[in-house]
């Protein structure tokens, strides 16, 4: 069987010569003395070859001009092409006492035409005002010349010199404009960018402040759990065994549940293992009689009331349970000894809703605790209520009776 060989199609000429122009020009940016001295020197060298080997007669209007000043013109036409892209007014002006002598001898050398180097220079990075002056100095020893040999019509030698010199400022204008517009689009994909970059630190700051709230809500509740149960457990174990081994196991069932939970959380921050999404779906209404069930073995008794049916979607039953159970884990915490719990869910109209949660507990402000300084707890349930436009009050509660009470209301839903 013979060997397949891959043949691949000809590169365009014209990528090659765009790869090839932003070669010259990478090289030219990290060496731009090195460039101008071998442009400089090539011209140099063609004024002086010109020069010597008297081409210069063919063209020249008198024969008459020593040799010494031919050399002056070569040289003074030339060499100051070095600085034609810092300087090139200052060149320009330089140039013109030169290119008048050229004219007035009939020398005509024709390092004359340099000069179209610094129009194109002029078109592509000074103002384009500056291209009259420097088109009446380039015409100048033109006008000289016709008047003192009188060789041609000063149309024809005029109008050749003014089509030469359009040609290099127009060569440099539309250098100039697709130089400004790819300069514009790099401009604009860095900004773009810079955009998304920011975007995506955004959308990342947003995605782990809700993990983190997540975790607070799962962590905070489950060891508040497993703390009363342990408590209870210890008192449980000298008089009844039974109720011991009952508080140890509810204590492995709560521990398992949170770390299934917190496992699904963190799978969410592993970037590098490309998976299937979790598609767990997050605690709901229906969750609140195992919460409660859970917060009860605690042994914190809660009883609830419900007003209504639950027409809520999915965003406003996690912030209602997480409500829940954040209430209840502030009263496992700092409700102390002989605390209950009173829960009492209002279902209205349109997925409106009004959660109140009181407890029987100190009620000295201590239920906000190190969460209010931590930046979760009672801040991440206000964060929760937000999004829905609703309000969240926690407090002692009224009229001297002893306890805490948090009261969530969230607003009918706007229709679509």
């Amino acid at each position: 069987m013979e060997p397949v060989t891959e043949h691949r199609a000809p590169e365009p000429l014209t990528e090659y010569a765009q790869r090839l122009i932003h070669r010259v020009r990478a090289f030219d940016r990290r060496h731009p003395l090195l460039w101008d001295l071998h442009f400089t020197g090539f011209w140099v060298t063609a004024a002086l070859i010109d020069y010597v080997g008297g081409g210069w007669r063919h063209n020249a209007l008198s024969l008459d001009v020593p040799g010494w000043l031919l050399l002056t013109l070569s040289l003074g036409l030339s060499v100051p092409l070095l600085w034609r892209r810092t300087h090139p007014s200052a060149v320009l002006a330089a140039m013109a006492p030169v290119a008048f002598a050229n004219a007035w001898t009939g020398a005509a050398l024709q390092a004359a035409l340099l000069q179209l180097a610094l129009i194109y220079h002029l078109a592509l990075r000074r103002p384009l005002r500056d291209l009259w002056w420097a088109t009446a100095l380039v015409i100048a020893p033109v006008l000289v010349s016709a008047t003192r040999h009188g060789e041609g019509t000063w149309d024809q030698q005029i109008g050749s010199h003014l089509m030469s010199i359009t040609v290099a400022a127009l060569i440099g204008v539309t250098v100039r404009t697709r130089r400004n517009y790819t300069e514009a689009l790099e401009d604009r994909a860095r900004r773009l960018e810079t955009e998304r970059d920011q975007q995506a630190q955004l959308a990342t700051a947003a995605e782990r402040a809700r993990i983190a709230r997540e975790m607070h809500d799962i962590i905070g509740h489950n060891l508040s759990v497993i703390t009363g149960l342990a408590d209870g457990g210890r008192y449980a174990a000298a008089k009844s065994p039974e109720r011991a081994a009952q508080a140890l196991d509810a204590i492995a069932t709560t521990s398992r549940q949170a770390l299934a939970e917190l496992r699904r959380l963190l799978d969410v921050l592993r970037e590098e293992e490309k998976q299937q999404p979790d598609l767990t779906p997050q605690p709901g209404l229906t969750d609140l009689d195992r919460l409660l069930d859970g917060v009860r073995s605690a042994g914190l008794p809660v009883s609830t009331t419900i007003h209504g049916s639950p027409t809520l979607s999915a965003g406003r039953q996690l912030t209602v349970y997480r409500v829940v159970q954040e209430a209840l884990t502030n009263t496992l915490k700092h409700g102390g000894p002989h605390t209950t719990a009173e829960i009492e869910l209002s279902y209205e109209e349109r997925a409106a809703v009004t959660v109140t949660i009181t407890d029987t507990g100190n009620g000295n402000g201590s239920h906000t605790g190190g969460n209010s300084r931590d930046g979760r707890g009672l801040p991440g349930m206000r964060e929760r209520t937000s999004l829905y436009g609703g309000t969240l009050e926690a407090g002692p509660r009224p009229h001297r009776e002893r306890g805490w009470r948090v009261r969530l209301h969230l607003p009918e839903e706007s229709p679509q």
